[in-house]
């Protein structure tokens, strides 16, 4: 039998004895070895690990006991989730050398207890600061759909990983929209959950009162397994009955492209209403005020002590975050309890909301610049433009690749409210099987 490649596959193969954990994760650990050279998503290899915990739980099988949904799932995760007995390095080269971790992360525990197996720690902007994944000290991920091409970030390890076939399902963070930016430039799915749905303990802070936990996968129903693992629960099955489409600001930044994705979907759905959700512009400004603020005071310390231990660019932007006031902190703070009353007010009259992912495809790594509706722009601040207003809410969103053929890729937000993922993947379903959605 030829080794599966999806996650349910994968799991069900294993879970029958058709084939063996060990041999499922060697096979992902030969693959990394045949492409990471040149993308450049991996950071470190849990080899021991791995096959030590392969082996383990192919001896329960063969007892008779049912590791879980997850069994001999070869995983990846992003080196800000604490890995018991290694260093949690954050893409920091300064923390190589930081404290072993005394457990795995709270989330990585729930993942591992349905019987998944790390095999590799994942590639970011250090400190989750950026959109783009150039590290100085652990190096650039290349897009595997063309590697003369940023895969996004902060969580861009994550993404390429999955999108080079290495593996089929990995874990990132999203608190600007690090899980959306690259999911959608790499071309899979990602999911952001509801702020509070996924455990964070045991993983590395950015900006507590934005950060989240969530999954990257190849496909729908691997996304959908993997998340309901990490929080606790399955997602209850939703009819999204109506839809709409975000205006204003998310349109008038995102690529022309978009209108023919828009086009698509309305064959589709039928006729769909444009809705408003107001002052998206102050909550991108909000969400950067309370990213500056709180990302600065987290590391004010080091900063202060070692601060040529920091990569150069991000120890510019934290410094930088330093000089924000806590009262303008403080009124952000405000202003987003007001937007996210307004966003779930959109959600009460609509089941879904969509929105482009980013305002355009992914930057050359030698030309790092983006298209916006006020002209061209740096990519490493402005790739999240069209996500982080929703990071401020709150809310959960699927970031859906958009089927494309021949072109590079391009991400949908599908938005919904927190409880309410299944109306967003069954709406990607609908879509997928429509062939708008898809890889």
């Amino acid at each position: 039998m030829s080794l599966p490649t999806t996650v349910t596959g994968i799991a069900q193969a294993v879970r029958r004895g058709q084939v063996s954990a060990r041999a499922v994760t060697q096979a992902a650990l030969d693959r990394i070895a045949a492409r990471d050279a040149e993308i450049r998503a991996v950071t470190r290899l849990l080899t021991e690990r791995a096959l030590q915990m392969a082996d383990a739980l192919d001896a329960c099988i063969v007892a008779g006991e049912d590791p879980g949904p997850l069994a001999g799932v070869p995983i990846g995760i992003k080196a800000l989730f604490d890995i018991k007995g290694l260093p949690t390095t954050a893409g920091a080269a300064m923390r190589v050398d930081a404290p072993a971790a005394e457990d795995d992360a709270a989330v990585l525990q729930r993942l591992t207890g349905a019987g998944a197996i790390p095999v590799a720690v994942l590639n970011m902007d250090e400190y989750a600061y950026g959109f783009v994944t150039v590290n100085a000290h652990f190096g650039t991920t290349r897009n595997p759909r063309d590697t003369a091409r940023l895969a996004g970030g902060s969580s861009g390890g994550s993404a390429a990983a999955v999108a080079a076939g290495m593996l089929p399902l990995t874990w990132g963070s999203d608190t600007n929209g690090s899980i959306r930016v690259p999911a959608a430039l790499c071309g899979v799915w990602g999911f952001r959950p509801a702020h509070g749905s996924v455990p964070e303990e045991g993983s590395f802070p950015f900006v507590p009162m934005l950060d989240t936990l969530g999954p990257f996968a190849a496909t729908l129903d691997d996304l959908e397994t993997g998340l309901a693992v990490a929080m606790g629960r399955p997602v209850a099955p939703l009819s999204a009955l109506s839809v709409a489409r975000l205006d204003g600001w998310f349109v008038t930044h995102a690529i022309d492209a978009y209108e023919e994705i828009f086009s698509a979907i309305g064959r589709v759905l039928g006729t769909m209403p444009m809705a408003h959700l107001p002052r998206v512009e102050a909550a991108r400004a909000a969400a950067f005020f309370i990213t500056g603020h709180d990302g600065g005071r987290l590391h004010r310390a080091e900063l202060a002590q070692r601060p040529l231990a920091f990569d150069p660019e991000t120890r510019d932007r934290l410094l930088a975050g330093n000089l924000v006031p806590t009262d303008l902190r403080d009124r952000a703070a405000d202003f987003g309890a007001w937007f996210r009353a307004r966003a779930l007010d959109l959600l009460d009259r609509y089941d879904v909301l969509l929105a482009p992912a980013t305002p355009d495809v992914a930057p050359l790594i030698d030309n790092p610049v983006i298209h916006t509706g006020d002209g061209p722009a740096p990519a490493r601040a402005n790739l999240g433009m069209l996500a982080q207003p929703i990071s401020l809410a709150g809310l959960p969103v699927l970031c859906a690749p958009v089927s494309r053929p021949g072109k590079l890729p391009l991400g949908l937000q599908l938005i919904g409210a927190p409880g309410r993922e299944g109306a967003l993947f069954d709406l990607a379903a609908r879509l997928e099987s429509g062939g708008v959605l898809g890889v």
